[in-house]
């Protein structure tokens, strides 16, 4: 492994060459805390130059086009010194794999489904919920820490939901989202499925929406979340857009503050100012005023700084009719949805102080 400079994290990206690995690609190119990443792909790509699979519009970062994937074991990655590992792993892969870079003191942010539901390991939203970082407390000494982000759906919606639940108590949500085509993943959604069209059913996502949004939105009691017990009802439908969830989302609110007081919620929502994570956005949430908006191609890649684009959510047509409050709520479901939640969940790790050297434990 090429030396690093000693401020920074040696780190690698598993699944490297998926559509989520190579936005990990991008947002660890030339991150402040983070070393440019080992690049380990599936057994398909091993060898093959990275610029060869690049599928985001420009060439790849500087220095990352002819760099030839590779295949690793947890065994060899840990012994490479690799000391956090940014996972978009296929589902039907994750689970042994990141238990065991774990097991040897690995520290894991994943992308994959497998382990958000596990009940010590913290499904994390910076601006929604830090304090369920904690749980990686009751891992094992020596082991690293495994923090997952939640489904691309869910992302937004909760960033969206979170200035507003407490204003509003709601007794019940409903959700009906319109996903884009890259949030199936390679080789997605077949052409003729999908072209002059809009498919309305998408394998388990409105259970996963369900679940994860309760137990980010709910709260930490000890050593266990507690599911938040607001029903929520969820469709979902896949439409052809490239990038970029919009969602359409009808509260039901115990409570009547005016309508200046939700639309304030919303645009002064930036619970992370106080501190300096590289990928968060400020603010987190772009409300927007126009009465068509927002829209994925005009708004997918909301966010500053520059570094934080495709961060922020955007929220608009906010109505207000009591009991119901009605707005849509876009994000981008590879960056906000995808790498750029694991990134940022890292970086609250390491301001935290939970990410130690290597095989060193909790703090």
């Amino acid at each position: 492994m090429s030396s690093t400079p000693s401020s920074q994290i040696p780190c690698a990206i598993v699944g490297a060459g998926g559509y989520i690995g190579q936005h990990f690609a991008r947002l660890l190119a030339d991150h402040p805390s983070f070393a440019p990443p080992l690049l380990i792909g599936s057994e398909r790509n091993h060898g093959r130059r990275f610029g060869e699979l690049w599928q985001l519009g420009d060439a790849p970062p500087a220095g990352l086009g002819e760099v030839r994937l590779r295949t690793a074991s947890p065994a060899q990655l840990s012994s490479a010194g690799v000391h956090v590992v940014f996972s978009a792993l296929p589902s039907s892969t994750a689970r042994a794999y990141e238990s065991e870079l774990a097991r040897r003191g690995v520290h894991v942010f994943t992308n994959a489904a497998d382990h958000r539901m596990d009940p010590d390991v913290p499904l994390l939203v910076p601006e929604v919920n830090p304090e369920h970082l904690a749980l990686v407390a009751r891992r094992r000494r020596g082991r690293g820490l495994l923090v997952a982000d939640p489904n691309c759906t869910t992302a937004g919606l909760v960033v969206a939901l979170k200035p507003i639940w407490n204003l509003l108590r709601p007794s019940a949500v409903h959700v009906s989202t319109y996903q884009a085509l890259s949030g199936a993943g390679f080789p997605g959604v077949a052409s003729l499925s999908i072209h002059d069209n809009i498919v309305p059913f998408i394998a388990h996502e409105e259970e996963k929406v369900v679940e994860e949004s309760q137990r980010i939105l709910g709260t930490l009691r000890g050593r266990r979340v507690r599911p938040d017990g607001a029903p929520f009802a969820v469709n979902c439908a896949r439409v052809p857009v490239r990038d970029g969830h919009l969602e359409a989302v009808t509260l039901v609110a115990r409570r009547r503050p005016d309508r200046e007081a939700i639309l304030r919620a919303f645009a002064g929502f930036d619970p992370l100012s106080h501190r300096s994570l590289a990928t968060a956005p400020h603010p987190t949430i772009v409300l927007r005023p126009e009465a068509d908006r927002p829209q994925p191609v005009l708004d997918r890649w909301a966010g500053r700084p520059d570094r934080a684009q495709g961060m922020a959510v955007s929220v608009g047509r906010v109505r207000w009719d009591p009991p119901f409050l009605r707005f849509f709520c876009l994000s981008h479901n590879a960056v906000r949805g995808g790498a750029g939640g694991s990134v940022l969940n890292a970086e609250l790790a390491l301001d935290e102080g939970w990410l130690d050297p290597l095989g060193g434990g909790a703090r």
